[in-house]
Order: C-alpha cells, then structure tokens, then sequence
C-alpha cells in the first residue's frame, strides 16, 4: 500500500536544506537593510510649522532643544528680548550643535565649527555653509517655528 509518493532521496534532502538556508540568509540580511531604509524615510516627512506652548516662557539668554520633524532645532531668546531658531545640525557632517550662552556663540563639537548666535552664519572651523534658519512667531503664550 504505497500513496504513490517518491521517498525523499539523499540529493533532495540536501537541496531543500540549502533552499532553507539561503532563505533564511536572504532575511537576516535583507530586514535590516528594509528597517534602515524605512527609518530613513520617516526622517525626511515634511513639516512646515511646531507649535511650542509656554515656550514664550523661556528666560531670555536661554534656548529650547526641540524635535522639527525628525531634525533638532535649537529656539534662541536672545538678551534683547528677540528669537532666533535654526536647525541644531551642523553641516559639516551633521553633528547636532549646540547653544553656548556663556560663549555667545552655536558650537559643533565634532569638528570644532562655530557659528553666530544671531544669524546661524559659520564663524569658524569647517563648515561650508549656514545653519539653515526657521522663522519664529510670538502669538497667544506660544511660539509657533516655520520652515
């Protein structure tokens, strides 16, 4: 009483292994490579203004590290009672800057880059090119930044 199936021979056997194997390789390399790629995009989702509540708060000389889609930004209150706001990423090679009160200054400490505090202008170091800068409104104890 046989069901008319071959046994599975030596050969067979060896292929279906193989057939496994190069699968499961194909997805151990495969998803990281899709979870990168799919991060990456979720980076790049546009935004074009974030409303901070109570940020009207913020001690003048003082700054607010903040998310603007999926890139830092820096809000300046400046002594004189101004705003500035620039995207905390230096753009040498992307490092997050930092606010320096006690320095005046915006500060990449990856490359040493320094940039003006008023303008996001490179002061020094090797950046070659601005801070790219978001507009800032005051209205109704909220400031609203814009790209």
């Amino acid at each position: 009483m046989t069901d008319g199936a071959e046994p599975l021979t030596r050969r067979g056997f060896v292929r279906i292994g193989l057939g496994l194997f190069a699968g499961a390789y194909a997805a151990a390399v495969g998803y990281p490579v899709y979870r990168y790629a799919n991060a990456q995009s979720g980076e790049s989702a546009p935004v074009s203004k974030v409303a901070l509540p109570d940020a009207d708060a913020l001690p003048a000389g003082s700054a607010l590290m903040f998310m603007f889609g999926g890139v830092p930004a820096t809000l300046i209150h400046h002594d004189d009672g101004t705003w500035a706001c620039f995207e905390a990423k230096c753009t040498h090679r992307g490092c997050e800057v930092r606010f320096e009160p006690e320095n005046r200054r915006i500060f990449c400490g990856c490359h040493e880059g320094v940039y003006d505090m008023r303008t996001g202008e490179v002061v020094s170091g090797p950046p070659p090119r601005p801070l790219k800068s978001l507009s800032v409104e005051v209205r109704d104890g909220e400031v609203v930044v814009g790209a």
